[in-house]
């Protein structure tokens, strides 16, 4: 088998990647894989078992159609984790996450219709789906995104529905909440707020700490997205939750706690302009139908994730430095 994963050096690509090839996914363990991934700040060799004989890295864009019309041909499957993903970023300049997430998005599956690759999952957000103050979004609400970010993913989203309406393309989506876990960008909450901690620096909080997010560990995450790719319906929607949603401020605490630091290490700061308040996704759907169930308990991933920062220094002092 073959398999083809687009962000493979990112942080959940790189996560699937590893665990695929360590023999996580008895279905696919005699897979050989091929990442392709564009190496920005956000991706990197260092996340990859580079010497295991069966993965192939490439350089190279999702927007480069003649680069996927080589690459596609005789691919098993194709898993499309490749996207700007820092809503932050999206605030300063949205014409990236554009033209990779929407762009990129749909080059992606014009190639593999063209190539006739006959199975793609397309892992997208829960931001899609925008705010709300109470109750969970199952895969049936509407998409009403409020970041660039989300916006980008909601286009991707709805791009790979008509590529399954339109041309019966085999593609399903994955829509996740906050994922967390070891090799993560440093510009993401938990590990930046580890770094600094563990650096005795200060930690931002944004406005007053009361936004809700559902936090999913990232292994959890990529073990639903395996089984989609294994048992997934064509054109069908699949929320991934962790089932743990805590406010910024709850979070916090538990991180200042794990870094042996107290609340003078805190700094208010202005809130995020457009800061949803709160995400919650209903995966009943995935539950019923592929018999997913989230293994890693939130206290206890937070422990390792912060354990694994505090024994990966120099894996992440290269980014705080870059940065």
């Amino acid at each position: 088998m073959k398999i083809l994963i687009t962000g493979g050096a990112g942080f959940i690509g790189s996560n699937y990647v590893r665990r695929l090839l360590a023999g996580a996914y008895p279905s696919v363990s005699d897979a050989r894989v091929t990442v392709l991934d564009a190496l920005t700040y956000a991706g990197s060799e260092a996340n990859l078992p580079l010497s295991d004989e069966r993965l192939t890295l490439v350089k190279g864009d999702v927007r480069d159609r003649e680069l996927l019309m080589d690459l596609f041909p005789g691919q098993d499957a194709v898993l499309h984790f490749a996207a700007e993903s820092h809503v932050d970023r999206s605030i300063m300049g949205g014409s990236e996450f554009a033209a990779t997430n929407v762009l990129g998005t749909q080059t992606v599956l014009e190639a593999a219709l063209r190539t006739g690759v006959p199975r793609v999952v397309h892992i997208s957000t829960d931001e899609v789906y925008g705010s709300l103050e109470s109750g969970s979004w199952d895969e049936q609400c509407p998409l009403w995104p409020n970041s660039l970010y989300a916006a980008s993913k909601a286009g991707a989203d709805l791009l790979a529905r008509a590529y399954a309406r339109t041309h019966g393309l085999n593609v399903s989506v994955t829509r996740c909440s906050n994922n967390y876990g070891p090799y993560q960008h440093v510009e993401k909450v938990i590990p930046r707020f580890v770094t600094n901690l563990l650096t005795g620096g200060t930690v931002p909080l944004y406005g007053d700490g009361r936004n809700i997010r559902d936090w999913l560990h990232v292994d959890d995450h990529c073990q639903g997205i395996q089984l989609v790719l294994t048992g997934g319906r064509p054109g069908e929607i699949y929320n991934i939750g962790g089932g743990t949603e805590l406010a910024n401020v709850e979070l916090t605490e538990r991180l200042l706690e794990l870094c042996g630091a107290g609340w003078d290490r805190v700094r208010r700061v202005p809130d995020r302009k457009g800061h949803d308040f709160r995400y919650s996704v209903n995966d009943d759907k995935i539950r019923a139908e592929l018999g997913y169930r989230p293994q890693v308990p939130f206290d206890r991933g937070l422990a390792d994730v912060t354990a694994w920062y505090r024994q990966n220094e120099p894996w992440w002092r290269r980014l705080t430095e870059a940065a």
